[in-house]
């Protein structure tokens, strides 16, 4: 696939992504964080800065010789939509959620990985692309090119369901009128053998699912439920395990 740094290939950029038709790679990485777009760039090979417009940060360079690309969405739903559908007009169709996400799962640890296959839809803007009933699903050899690089590089994992949400803050206990229901549903997760919580994967797997796109995510776990370690933990991992990924669905290795 040719990269063109410059002017795209259609002469127009994407509205908010700041990205023409031809700068990035079919593969995109989705950071929340702008920086962390630059920290995954480092990862690269001859990374180029292609756009920095609101929220949204893109690099695209190549690992062995793979064009790869890498997108910050922001936080939340509606703007990690706006970049799936953005990069899609571009040329992008396997799109890998890098993110960070709190510990549900009893066995799940700080610093851990969590690779999810699904998403509880607790966000809304799903909802506004199709209705509850439809699941929030990563595509399979996405997925299962994140475990098998998991396991190739020795990194710890776990395999399974997170639930995306939109109120980062409501978690806090007594915070909102909400609170007590939120606690409930905390323990409702938990014992549905739900991994991890974030707020991101169920809008990415549905747009990407509706639109016959690839989606994925590899998720660093950074804290408790409505609580963040600092220095994160596992970011470098899970950069790890989404790059060897992209190696992996190249190669064309099942």
């Amino acid at each position: 696939m040719e990269i063109r740094i410059g002017m795209p290939a259609s002469g127009r950029r994407e509205y908010h992504i700041g990205v023409g038709k031809g700068e990035v790679a079919r593969y995109v990485l989705l950071p929340g964080d702008p920086a962390r777009a630059e920290l995954i760039a480092k990862h690269f090979d001859e990374a180029r800065e292609i756009a920095y417009n609101r929220e949204f940060r893109t690099f695209t360079g190549r690992v062995n010789g793979i064009p790869i690309s890498v997108t910050s969405t922001g936080i939340g739903g509606p703007s990690a939509a706006i970049a799936v559908e953005e990069l899609a007009r571009c040329g992008a169709d396997t799109f890998i959620r890098v993110g960070t996400a709190g510990a549900l799962g009893k066995n799940v640890k700080i610093g851990d990985i969590v690779i999810a296959h699904a998403a509880v839809r607790e966000e809304g803007t799903s909802q506004q692309y199709i209705p509850l009933s439809y699941p929030a699903v990563a595509d399979l050899e996405v997925t299962n090119a994140l475990v098998t690089s998991a396991k190739k590089l020795g990194i710890r994992y776990h395999l399974g369901l997170v639930v995306s949400k939109d109120a980062f803050y409501a978690e806090e206990p007594g915070r909102v009128p909400l609170s007590k229901q939120a606690e409930e549903l905390w323990g409702l997760w938990r014992r549905a053998r739900v991994l991890a919580t974030e707020m991101e994967c169920a809008t990415i797997f549905t747009v990407a699912g509706v639109n016959g796109w690839r989606s994925g995510g590899v998720l660093a776990v950074v804290g408790p439920v409505g609580k963040v370690v600092l220095p994160l933990p596992g970011v470098e991992n899970a950069i790890k395990v989404a790059i060897g990924a992209v190696k992996i669905l190249a190669s064309g290795v099942k």
